[in-house]
């Protein structure tokens, strides 16, 4: 019997691909996703070992059609995009943990300042195409499932522990296994790092420290198949919004101003899945989960440094002498940007195998909030150093004291047609029916509501229709498009009346399959009659605004995505082959004159990754992964921008990786991050330069038992 992961999986594909208990697939792995008639990658866990990444960034950055905008250089807060959805917060794709939403709140705030921890991943799943009506809300670039580790049929476990040159420490540890009807699994991830970068006149670390634990309990039997699942974890991190200027970026780009000394994460997650899976008939089966998320995070840091940066970007000398720590300043605002989330639902999946149909028809019922408090402390900078000045007088109103929350119903059929022996036909629709509304506070009490224009409210119905088919040429030759209609909502921030931006997006593509060779070459094409933007102080919209949404009219984002691999032999040797190749056109088509043609911002023209390995039966193994990203628009238009400071630098970086596997002993492995130490700017959001990480060496070490 195969396990419907809450009728995640495509069906076309579920009867070849069993799934354990315990893992909640959208895919399965990297032949079915070749099955599928639209796009689709899996980051396997054979990649996972191998790199030993502790990065999200880093390993999406082999999958095409995926847009990487780091932040900090260790993928704690992730900027993920797909194809026509902007990378920003990750917010404008549907991010999920084994099939279930994972933002801290997917529609009133999807912006991902949680993400969960990669070292416990089993495998990564990208979905894109029409496919992705069957998830959801975000339905215009394609979905991100984590897959977590799987409770095994045996008594085992594993443990991998990494050190690094700059004295960090990472620690995987899992044991599970099933005894009868039921199975447990119990896993922890802590990690301890110490930052590359360094603060002027501090001796603060710039790293992070992570606990996360996860238990999972299953019991079935012929029928009934349950999983209860438990996740919390913490994170403090020395992370700042501020960057720095560009020439003070090519002086050091692992320098952190003084005034951000203080600049602080502090966040802790918690959530329960149970999911229940019922087989009716040989032909029908059903999967309901109840899931509860919350989320707290307060990150201490300063807005002024903003504009000091941009001033000194300028040639603004009294500026950049604040931020040199040699003139003194009063009155530094530093802000408790302290947030609660919760995200909770209901969603069921049925199943129908009827002749040559195989029809996933369900539902899920959504509530998710956000509770904004951000009181303000005031510091000045005196002879280099933050001296606290007491709280910030007055109300915390406004901005700094609302609610937002959302209702949403969403509704979905999906039939995978098999019409002949060759073709396969994908028909889906999705509904969806969205309330939000936001309240702003007056008072610190909230005994009083800001002025009415302050308030909002809002909602709207979407039905979503697609279409794919895939057709099989010959053994190894097929072919394969698809259309669908997509959406990203607006948030708790939207207006009476407004509507999410919409688009119509196509693929096209070719595979080719024979043996160990596989290709695969696919155009895209999304065209919005409005293009919108998520607002906020990380990623603001392209007019400035740094809250609620903003429409930037017409868009069209176009591009090919490539990839092929294949396994060669030389001697006695293996050598695994990876290549993947994205080009994207993403533009403003306004009527309007000067609103036509300018560059989205941050959706890169030209993106490359190469993984070469060279293993032999003696357990030693070596690999080679190579990552190319083109420089980037960081504001809309800086096509047609003079301003230096309106894109990114273009970043090329090798990871060299080398392990052994003793006889009946443990796999050690070193692994050279940046092993070349290229670091550009790959982001100027928020606030300034920032680069990737410097050359890390890392050692390790991954004992079953």
């Amino acid at each position: 019997m195969t396990v419907m992961s809450m009728g995640l999986v495509n069906t076309a594909i579920a009867d070849e691909s069993p799934i354990a208990l315990g893992q909640m697939f959208i895919i399965g792995d990297s032949e079915a996703a070749r099955r599928l008639p639209g796009s689709a990658s899996v980051i396997g866990n054979d990649q996972l070992t191998v790199e030993a990444s502790t990065d999200i960034n880093q390993l999406l950055k082999t999958v095409p059609g995926v847009y990487i905008q780091e932040e900090e250089g260790n993928g704690l807060r992730p900027n993920i995009g797909i194809r026509a959805a902007a990378p920003g917060r990750s917010e404008n794709i549907t991010l999920m943990e084994d099939g279930v939403l994972i933002a801290p709140a997917p529609y009133s705030n999807p912006a991902a300042y949680y993400f969960p921890t990669t070292m416990r991943m089993n495998s990564i799943e990208v979905l894109k195409g029409a496919a992705i009506l069957r998830h959801g809300p975000q339905t215009v670039g394609g979905v991100v499932n984590l897959v977590s580790t799987p409770i095994p049929e045996q008594n085992k476990g594993r443990a991998m522990l990494l050190l690094s040159d700059e004295g960090s420490t990472d620690l995987h540890l899992n044991y599970g296994g099933k005894s009868g009807q039921w199975g447990y699994l119990l896993e922890t991830v802590q990690r301890d790092n110490e930052g590359f970068k360094d603060i002027d006149r501090s001796n603060s670390d710039t790293g992070f420290e992570i606990e996360d634990y996860v238990g999972k309990l299953s019991w079935e039997n012929d029928r009934n198949k349950v999983l209860m699942k438990f996740q919390r974890s913490s994170e403090t991190s020395d992370e700042t919004y501020t960057g720095l200027t560009d020439a003070d970026f090519k002086n050091d780009e692992n320098r952190r101003y003084g005034l951000s000394n203080n600049e602080n994460m502090d966040n802790k997650h918690w959530g329960i899945n149970l999911s229940h899976s019922f087989k009716w008939t040989e032909n029908l089966n059903s999967t309901v989960t109840i899931y509860n998320n919350e989320f707290e995070r307060d990150w201490f840091k300063t807005g002024d440094s903003k504009d000091y940066i941009n001033d000194a970007n300028n040639g603004d000398s009294a500026a950049q002498a604040v931020l040199d720590g040699t003139t003194d300043v009063t009155g530094l605002e530093f802000k408790h940007n302290s947030r609660e989330y919760k995200s909770r639902g209901l969603q069921a999946n049925f199943n129908w195998q009827l002749a040559d149909h195989n029809i996933n028809f369900g539902a899920r019922i959504h509530h998710d909030e956000m509770d904004r408090f951000q009181p303000v402390d005031i510091y000045d900078q005196t002879n280099g150093h933050l001296v606290y000045q007491g709280q910030k007088a007055g109300e915390i109103s406004g901005s700094n004291n609302r609610l937002e929350e959302a209702d949403a119903i969403a509704l979905w059929i999906t039939d995978d047609y098999q019409v002949t022996e060759r073709l396969l036909v994908n028909l889906s629709l999705r509904m969806e029916d969205i309330e939000t509304s936001r309240k702003e506070f007056a008072t610190s009490d909230r005994s009083t509501l800001a002025a009415d224009s302050k308030q909002r409210s809002n909602e709207y119905r979407e039905y979503l229709p697609g279409i794919a088919a895939s057709y099989d040429l010959t053994d190894n030759w097929s072919v394969l498009a698809g259309y669908h209609e997509g959406m990203t909502p607006l948030g708790g921030g939207a207006k009476d009346g407004e509507g999410p931006a919409k688009s119509d997006n196509y693929e096209l593509g070719v595979r080719f399959n024979n043996g160990p060779l596989h290709s695969e070459a696919i155009a895209f094409y999304s065209d919005f009659s409005k293009y919108a933007e998520l607002c906020s102080n990380a990623n603001p919209c392209s007019n400035g605004q740094n809250t609620g949404s903003s429409s930037t009219g017409g868009a069209v984002v176009q591009g090919l995505e490539f990839q092929v691999g294949s396994l060669f032999t030389l001697g006695d040797f293996y050598i695994p082959v990876d290549l993947a190749y994205t080009y994207t056109n993403a533009e403003t088509n306004g009527d309007s004159a000067g609103t036509s043609d300018l560059t989205l911002a941050n959706i890169p023209e030209n993106m490359a990754s190469l993984r070469v390995g060279l293993e032999h039966n003696s357990g030693w193994n070596n690999y080679a992964v190579a990552k190319y990203i083109d420089k980037t628009c960081s504001t809309q238009g800086c096509n047609k921008s003079n301003n230096a400071f309106d894109e990114t630098g273009a970043l090329t970086t090798v990871d060299l990786i080398s392990r052994y596997q003793f006889y009946q002993g443990p796999e050690v492995f070193v692994k050279v991050v940046n092993a070349f130490d290229r670091q550009e700017i790959i982001s100027r959001s928020p606030y300034g330069a920032r680069p990737n990480i410097a050359r890390t060496v890392w050692a390790g070490l991954i004992y079953d038992f």
